[in-house]
């Protein structure tokens, strides 16, 4: 990454520490600085994200909270493959990310020079890109932009142009999701993009090992696979179209178009699944490419024939030193030594023609020699081979029985996610159906791993972020959102009471959840009524701003007194909640219930209903009009029926 153009904020100290010195690149998302962190004294880049546009049309203001999380994420990824990141903020309304300065070229710089690199240089440079987007994946962070752009190439000190020396650093990680957590759509190259993100906008980890295999493709071949007008009819390639192999444009070894093949298949599910996967296929290829150019070499040096130069072949200036002028004694050659073969065995056969028997048994032996070169060759050919068997679309069961009545053993590769193709049964087989395999052999199997499901977390009683990180993480990917807010007198305020689909149930990859959170214990704690008068009861719950419902049960406490409460003691409600109370009908254990303070006319009608026989004192006209002041007996005294009370009222 060198410093080279000049921009407006030049000289500008951004966060009270980061002087700008230069602009090093513009991309669709940032414009890129190079700064100098005065306080550390180091050179950093320093990201400044563009303005956010309409998505799709609607505004989109740009959220400061969401762009410092999905920020402050990029600190959990440490990798000497990625350019660290160190940290982020605003300045002027625009945010921005600081990272590693990288000093070297970007790999499209490279190719802009080279054309396209060896296979050995291509897998190189894509081993530590995969090295560095695996991980990310790991930590649930997903590049979505992997382009040559993105990728830093610092080469080997001492100016070599070997690739396979040297240090590749991934950039941008995470910037388009920090963009797209501000408000912004990120800006996505249409070369790389992956089919399922132009069709349905959506991309995982599977994106970037869709986006990694068409960089090797453009390594191999020094060109992208599809070319258009428009960027979008270019994207609608990717959809439309299988990658061709890189060997129909620049000869290469079958490895390495079956690499880019299970890389940019257009189903995801029948992808690597992550950047781990790749990285491990490509490590693979990377050893088998090494193991075949060192037995060349050996091949080579093995069939070299061992002869000596003669001084006096060479030219006078290509002498060495200490060789002398005159020619010394020729050593044996590989052309002499094929003669003396040669004539040993004319002389041999010579012998052997002489004689009759002679003749007979190299006749017989001749004869001998081409049978065994017959039944040997048919056998290699033909003979020690078998049929691979159709397995293709077969369960699991079906297809294991149908090998062993073949004779041909069986293994099994990773199973991929499909959601057209039921669990067990086979995808792919290896070799294909109709090819020949050695007898015994062995038959390796993909199956359908069914439809991508997982298990929704528990995540009750964990707080709203913690209870994020576990929904959001790999494999699930889930999107949290919340639904509502409940009181709890067990769960703390802002942990999570349940989630709908509840925890244990099936849901697809990156589908939503949605969340209850507690809003803690209800303002109001209910006490305890029960044993206490109905009247008094009644009392206690509506000054707390409880409402009240009666039900009469048949129970041995006295009349009207409170037997059951519900909810119960201790129990946090709000204002306005309806309290249950059951309280005892049982007539022979009337008391004398607490009127004070009552309406006169609704005390008497309340005795009267007792069975009681009710006299007032004190009223002059309508009832209503006063209040009991006194009443005889007091609250609590025994009553029998039909006894009779009395009731002092005056004027309210």
């Amino acid at each position: 990454m060198d410093a080279q153009l000049a921009g407006p904020l030049l000289g500008t100290l951004v966060d009270g520490r980061l002087r700008i010195r230069a602009v090093v690149a513009q991309t669709a998302m940032a414009t890129v600085h190079a700064a100098v962190d005065e306080r550390l004294g180091r050179t950093v880049a320093l990201k400044v994200v563009h303005p956010p546009q309409p998505r799709r049309g609607q505004a989109a203001p740009f959220d400061a909270e969401r762009f410092a999380e999905a920020a402050t994420g990029l600190a959990r990824l440490t990798h000497p493959n990625v350019a660290a990141f160190y940290g982020q903020g605003q300045h002027d309304g625009l945010p921005y990310l600081v990272t590693e300065f990288v000093r070297g070229r970007t790999l499209r710089d490279v190719l802009a020079e080279r054309g396209r690199l060896s296979p050995a240089e291509a897998l190189a440079v894509t081993e530590q890109v995969l090295a560095a987007l695996a991980a990310a994946h790991r930590i649930g962070l997903v590049h979505r932009s992997v382009k040559p752009e993105n990728i830093m190439v610092a080469e080997a000190p001492g100016g070599g142009h070997d690739l396979t020396e040297a240090v590749i650093k991934v950039t941008d990680l995470g910037l388009a999701d920090a963009v797209e957590a501000g408000g912004a759509e990120p800006s996505i190259t249409a070369a790389y993009v992956a089919p399922e993100f132009v069709s349905d906008g959506r991309v995982d980890a599977r994106g970037d090992v869709y986006s990694t295999g068409i960089v090797l493709f453009e390594l191999l071949t020094g060109r992208a696979p599809y070319h258009g007008e428009r960027p979008v009819e270019v994207a609608w390639q990717h959809v439309e179209r299988d990658v061709p192999a890189p060997s129909q444009l620049a000869a290469g070894p079958p490895v390495l178009d079956d690499l880019v093949a299970s890389a940019t298949r257009r189903a995801p599910a029948a992808r690597f699944m992550d950047a781990g996967a790749m990285l491990s296929a490509v490590q693979s290829a990377r050893h088998g490419l090494a193991d075949a150019t060192t037995r060349m070499r050996q091949v080579a040096q093995e069939t070299m024939v061992v002869s000596q130069v003669q001084p006096a072949d060479r030219p006078s200036w290509a002498r060495l030193h200490d060789e002398p002028a005159e020619p010394r004694t020729r050593t044996m050659t590989a052309a002499s030594a094929t003669t003396g073969l040669l004539e040993q065995g004319r002389q041999q056969y010579a012998r052997l023609m002489g004689d009759p028997r002679g003749r007979m048994g190299l006749l017989a032996g001749a004869v001998a020699l081409v049978l065994l070169v017959l039944v040997g060759g048919y056998y290699l050919a033909f003979g020690r081979y078998d049929t691979t068997p159709q397995l293709v679309n077969l369960t699991k069961q079906e297809a294991e029985a149908t090998l062993r009545g073949a004779g041909l053993e069986f293994t099994y590769a990773k199973a991929q996610f499909r959601e057209d193709v039921p669990k067990d049964v086979v995808l792919v087989q290896d070799p294909a159906a109709g090819a020949d395999v050695v007898s015994g052999g062995t038959v390796t199997l993909t199956l359908s791993a069914g439809p991508e499901r997982y298990t929704v977390p528990d995540v009750s009683g964990k707080p709203w972020d913690q209870a994020v990180a576990d929904l959001q993480a790999e494999p699930l990917k889930l999107k949290p959102v919340k639904l509502a807010e409940k009181y709890s007198d067990l769960v703390p305020k802002g942990s999570v009471l349940e989630t709908l689909p509840k925890a244990g149930a099936e849901v697809e990859v990156g589908a939503q959840v949605k969340v209850v959170l507690s809003k803690g214990r209800a303002p109001v704690t209910v006490p305890s009524v029960e044993g206490k008068p109905l009247a008094e009861a009644r009392k206690i719950l509506e000054e707390l701003g409880l409402r009240v419902e009666v039900e009469q049960v048949d129970a041995d406490k006295p009349f009207e007194t409170v037997v059951k409460q519900e909810p119960v003691l201790g129990t946090g409600v709000e204002r306005g909640t309806v309290v249950k109370l059951q309280v005892s009908k049982n007539a022979q254990g009337t008391v004398m219930p607490e009127l004070r303070n009552w309406g006169c006319g609704d005390a008497e009608n309340h005795l009267a209903g007792m069975g009681l026989r009710v006299e007032i004192r004190g009223v002059r006209g309508d009832k209503n009009q006063y209040r009991v002041e006194r009443q005889f007996p007091n609250a609590g005294f025994p009553l029998q029926p039909g006894q009779r009370v009395v009731l002092r009222c005056e004027r309210r």
